[in-house]
């Protein structure tokens, strides 16, 4: 198994993590612009994210390929949105988005955060498992775009009832 670095995004990771949230759309059928998903904010990762109390991390293998990311959006003073959750599928299935979400988790504490909230699809049953395995609840459903979207949600200061499997 490949070491994976995990440190804040920066301005030269921007070509990297756009491609690797295209690869990981259309892994599971969907592409930027289709409706289900924004992807405006990728140009302005620091304004979004970084400058206003949120966070942007990237994950990279020796070599510096960037192979996995993920944020924090504030949402308001105790919620932020984890989102832009990803991790390449030639990496999946090693623990990176496990560690993704741990250090997110942690860093959301940090930044005086109580609530995490975010979503994915129906169509990828690993994140809706990822996001059980730590404590994350369902919220709501909606269909958007021909996806079913799964809400969730994560209480950061005590234990929620998990996602359903």
């Amino acid at each position: 198994m490949s070491h994976l670095g995990i440190r804040r995004y920066r301005w030269s990771d921007l070509e990297a993590v756009w491609a690797l949230h295209q690869i990981c759309l259309a892994q599971v059928g969907l592409q930027p612009g289709d409706g289900v998903w924004y992807d405006d904010d990728f140009p302005r990762i620091h304004e979004v994210y970084l400058a206003d109390r949120g966070e942007f991390l990237v994950g990279e293998i020796p070599g510096g390929r960037v192979v996995a990311m993920g944020g924090l959006r504030r949402i308001d003073d105790t919620t932020a949105e984890m989102c832009r959750m990803r991790v390449h599928p030639e990496f999946q299935r090693r623990g990176y988005g496990a560690r993704m979400v741990s250090a997110l988790e942690i860093r959301a504490i940090a930044l005086g955060y109580s609530r995490l909230r975010g979503d994915t699809t129906l169509n990828q049953p690993a994140a809706i498992e990822l996001y059980r395995k730590y404590g994350w609840h369902e919220v709501r459903r909606e269909e958007r775009g021909g996806c079913v979207v799964v809400y969730g949600e994560k209480d950061l200061l005590g234990a929620m009832s998990p996602l359903p499997k």
